[in-house]
C-alpha cells in the first residue's frame, strides 16, 4: 500500500515534469509579487523578485535532467 501511495509522488515522465515547473513558477512569481509590494519603491524588492524565478529555472533543470536520465 504505501508503494503505491508514494508513486504518486514520483515524475515519470516529461509532461509531468513540465506541470510541476509551472507549479513552481507559479509560486515564485507569487512570491516575488509579495516582495515588491513589501519593499516598494526599492531596488531590493525588484532584485528579490528577480531571484525567484531564477531558482524555479535550476530547479527545473534538475527535474528536467532527472526525467531524462531514468529513461536510460
Amino acid at each position: 500500500m504505501w508503494r503505491k501511495f508514494s508513486r504518486l509522488f514520483v515524475i515519470k515522465n516529461k509532461f509531468e515534469a513540465f506541470l510541476v515547473i509551472y507549479g513552481l513558477g507559479l509560486g515564485a512569481v507569487e512570491r516575488g509579487i509579495h516582495y515588491v509590494e513589501q519593499y516598494h519603491g526599492s531596488v531590493g524588492g525588484w532584485m528579490l523578485f528577480a531571484v525567484c524565478p531564477i531558482a524555479v529555472f535550476m530547479a527545473g533543470a534538475r527535474i528536467l535532467d532527472s526525467v531524462e536520465n531514468n529513461k536510460g
